[in-house]
This record gives structure tokens, C-alpha cells and sequence, in this order.
């Protein structure tokens, strides 16, 4: 067995595992490779599983439409969580806060809308990967995440160990496309505004919030 397939069948049994647990599970998707190789390896199990995806309202027109063609293609049980304000509303209270204040604009726009929307379930899917960034070194297959509301979910990344190489690898072995914004040289993809080209090509995650020495948008951060 190739080392890609014992990462498989590790996943394949996380999942499984986690699923016959009591309470509802859903998954976070962006859409990026990691994401639809996670959504792929849950179809198998659970075709229905809410699949949560936050709209930001600055998100790429590419990955929008990729996300609509992979809903329809998969039929996806797709939940599109958003901010309480439209991006329009925010703008005129507020001003661009992806220039002046990024960490709020994340806040906003994606931290609040999720752990919103995590608070229907009791396991939470991430396709989070060690190999992504320093914070996400020590990242654990299956951890406690505490709500700031209070509710403690079980958070499980089956994808923990596994390399960009695994990743596309997977993808192609599947013959499933990728975001197209691949193909332009991205390597991590958020929202238009704070997505640039990588500059350090070691560091996939190099190209977000460029020269704003943010790592995270704030949805994989415990409550306090």
C-alpha cells in the first residue's frame, strides 16, 4: 500500500468513526483543493452532510462559480452562511476594512456567520493541514472547539497529515478539477481583496493578508 492510500484509509476511518457517533456533523468548505478532496472522502459516507460555506461578498467570481459547478455536479447539501450586514452596509459604517482593519472584516464576515452556523452541530469537519502554516503545526485529528456561546464541538481534520502533494494527487487520481484560480499561480485563495500571488514559494499560505503579518482569519481560534 502506497503511503497516499494508507493516508486515505486513515481518513476513511476517521470519518467513519466520527460519523457513528451520536449528534449532527457538518463540514466548512472554501472550496479550495484541500476542502473538495475532504467533501469528496464525506460523500462517500454521507451524501447529505451540510456543507458550509461562508459568504463573504469578496470572494472571487472564479470561486463562486466553481463552488455553484461542484454543488450542482455533486449535488451538494450546499449552506451558505453570511454576515448579519451586506458588504455594502459594512463599507458605508465602517469604510474598507480589509485595508485598514483586516482582523475585523474577518470577524465580521466570516467568524461571527460561522460560529453561528456551528452551533446547529456537534462535529466539525475541517480539511485544516499541518503542512499549511505555522499555527497549524501542532493541529490534531480530532479536537475539542469551544463556541463562544458555550457549546463545545468535537473539531476533526482527517486531512491532519497529509501533504499539498497528497492533496493534488488525490484530485488527479479521482479526476476531479480544481479551482481554476490554480492555474494563475494561487496557492491559498480567500477573498479577492486579500489574496495576492504567494510571495514565498515554501509557504503556501504566503499570498493571504500580504505585509499585514495575519496568519488566520479567526474561525480556528478558540474562544477565550
Amino acid at each position: 500500500m502506497s503511503e497516499l492510500e494508507q493516508k486515505i484509509q486513515d481518513a476513511r476511518r476517521l470519518i467513519a468513526g466520527e460519523l457513528a457517533k451520536p449528534g449532527g456533523a457538518c463540514i466548512t468548505s472554501s472550496f479550495q483543493a484541500e476542502c473538495v478532496v475532504l467533501v469528496h472522502l464525506l460523500k462517500e459516507q454521507r451524501p447529505d452532510m451540510p456543507v458550509l460555506f461562508l459568504e463573504t461578498g469578496y470572494h472571487f467570481a472564479e470561486t463562486l462559480d466553481y463552488r455553484d459547478r461542484m454543488t450542482r455536479d455533486w449535488n451538494l447539501n450546499l449552506v451558505n452562511l453570511e454576515a448579519k450586514r451586506s458588504v455594502k452596509e459594512q463599507e458605508a459604517l465602517f469604510g474598507i476594512l480589509n485595508q485598514t482593519e483586516p482582523s475585523k472584516c474577518c470577524g465580521l464576515r466570516k467568524v461571527e456567520p460561522l460560529f453561528a452556523g456551528l452551533a446547529n452541530y456537534d462535529t466539525w469537519f475541517t480539511a485544516l493541514r499541518r503542512e499549511q502554516s505555522p499555527t497549524r503545526a501542532n493541529l490534531q485529528p480530532v479536537e475539542a472547539f469551544k463556541l463562544p456561546a458555550g457549546k463545545t464541538l468535537e473539531k476533526v481534520s482527517p486531512l491532519a497529515m497529509w501533504t499539498n502533494k497528497d492533496v493534488w494527487q488525490y484530485l488527479s487520481r479521482c479526476n476531479i478539477p480544481a479551482l481554476p484560480l490554480y492555474d494563475q499561480g494561487y496557492t491559498s485563495i480567500g477573498c479577492q481583496p486579500c489574496t495576492a500571488l504567494p510571495f514565498d514559494p515554501a509557504n503556501l499560505r504566503s499570498g493571504r493578508w500580504q505585509g499585514k503579518e495575519k496568519l488566520e482569519c479567526g474561525i480556528h481560534i478558540q474562544a477565550e
